[in-house]
């Protein structure tokens, strides 16, 4: 199959800048997602005050839990695309993508109903403030509804990223956040024809930008024939194999505990901050935004750094994952501290966009933002480890990794040194955690057994007859070369 121009060869030529020109057009991703995300919430907090923007910071949490519960699949997925792709196995890879799909839409719709049920009891769970229950409410009950087409989304954003097209993702991010922050404001206030629905009208916003974008990236996946799309005969590999599956959740549950496990944690510190107040909550939710903003170079820089990595250890490049590592820690550095210096200098302007110049949350938010935001170089640098060893189906270390840093050490710190901090022990911990994160990491990467583990599929019985019986190409095998 010819390569589209808009995908690219992630076993070949420099790595540095390899790495750093499939990384760019995920990092304009993420900045687009973060720029629609800040800007609803300036227009929450114009429109309807600081409880609603309390109120969606609580529900986003939460909606993010859910999320996570099925997300660790196209994970999963995404690493066994990458690696059918370095060994040339288009179908391979069509194969591993259909099967995720099927498991993460069955599980994105369970989670929806559940969700919808029992957002009252989860928002209780998470001592939401009694004078902004109501709205998140209203706001958390529409995010559920769109749920699994934001799922759909994100997961064919992940398998294109894995066959090496960033750019198409790129674009159909670029939609969606043009459409949900346009509707905002219409929707909130009733302005014009649309009816005013108050803060369900933000989260009805992103329903319908997730759907719009959900469904424009399916018809040009197809139009341009690009390779995960799935014909014919494929269409039943929705209905995943008893092999395949057994990997994908093998190694997908791992992977997605870890992002439950960090939401659950993220969580657990809003119920500690909401006990110290509205306006405590308010500057925390505000600073939230703009950590978005200095976690982004991280993020498209581990989804670079995995996507690549994948890719080469299934074309058998081991002499290349090394300097894949180390060009993904020196990126992290220098982007991520421009990013951090940059919200440092400038995060009063800023922060007075949500909350207003005369906002007693602003001191609290700045505050908040000085202690803990140098702290994101560290947790930049572990995802770069964290997604080399992941790569390659090493998925328990980094889970227990995280485990550790986030419970006993940032928790324990949180919760020992109050008395002595008191609200600055919320804020320390991050560091104490990230540190301690970032540590685990490097001794994992360097002395981890993680280049032994491999991600092996055995064809079932009647794949093998099938791939006999064929006269064209045989089937993809979901298998790593040596």
């Amino acid at each position: 199959m010819a390569q589209s121009p808009q995908r690219r060869d992630l076993t070949q030529g420099d790595v540095g800048r390899t790495l750093l020109l499939f990384a760019l057009p995920t990092l304009g991703s993420n900045i687009l997602q973060s720029l629609n995300g800040s800007i609803n919430a300036i227009w929450v907090g114009r429109f309807l005050g600081e409880g609603a923007l309390a109120a969606t910071s609580n529900a986003n949490m939460v909606m993010f839990l859910m999320f996570s519960a099925v997300f660790g699949f196209g994970m999963a997925a995404t690493i066994l695309v990458g690696q059918s792709m370095g060994r040339g196995d288009v179908e391979g890879a069509r194969r591993a993508l259909g099967s995720a799909t099927g498991l993460v839409m069955g599980g994105a719709v369970v989670a929806s109903v559940v969700g919808w049920i029992f957002a009252p009891d989860i928002l209780r769970l998470l001592a939401t403030p009694p004078e902004v229950m109501d709205m998140a409410l209203d706001y958390l009950r529409v995010i559920f509804l769109g749920l699994p087409a934001g799922m759909l989304l994100v997961l064919l954003m992940m398998g294109l990223r894995g066959v090496g097209d960033a750019m198409t993702p790129l674009w159909f991010m670029g939609l969606g956040a043009v459409i949900d922050v346009g509707l905002n404001p219409l929707l909130i206030a009733g302005i014009g024809p649309f009816p005013q629905m108050g803060i369900a009208g933000s989260a009805t916003a992103t329903l319908i930008a997730n759907h719009v974008s959900a469904i424009g990236l399916l018809i040009v996946i197809y139009w341009r024939d690009l390779p995960i799309r799935l014909r014919g005969h494929e269409l039943r590999w929705l209905l995943p194999a008893r092999a395949l599956m057994k990997t994908i959740v093998a190694k997908g549950l791992p992977m997605g505990a870890q992002m439950v496990v960090m939401t659950l944690a993220g969580l657990a510190m809003v119920g500690l901050v909401n006990r110290r107040g509205v306006d405590t909550a308010a500057a925390y939710g505000v600073s939230q935004q703009l950590w978005t903003y200095i976690q982004m170079p991280a993020m498209a820089i581990g989804a670079a750094v995995s996507a690549m990595a994948a890719q080469n250890i299934g074309a058998g490049r081991w002499d290349r994952i090394a300097q894949i590592t180390r060009s993904g820690i020196l990126y992290n550095v220098v982007i991520t501290g421009a990013m951090v210096v940059l919200v440092i200098l400038f995060d009063r302007p800023v922060m007075a966009l949500f909350l207003g110049g005369d906002s007693p949350a602003l001191p609290i938010a700045r505050h908040i933002q000085l202690i803990v935001s140098w702290s994101f170089i560290l947790f930049g640098t572990t995802m770069v480890m964290f997604s080399v060893v992941r790569a390659n189906g090493a998925v328990w270390a980094p889970l227990i990794a995280l485990i550790v840093a986030l419970y006993p050490v940032r928790f324990g710190f949180a919760l020992f040194a109050e008395p002595l901090l008191h609200a600055d022990s919320l804020w320390w911990s991050f560091v104490l955690g990230s540190a301690t994160a970032m540590g685990l990491a490097a001794a994992y990467y360097r002395w981890g057994g993680w280049r032994a583990t491999r991600l092996v599929v055995a064809p079932e019985q009647e794949e093998v007859e099938e791939q006999a019986l064929a006269s064209g190409e045989p089937a993809g095998r979901i298998q790593p070369a040596g």
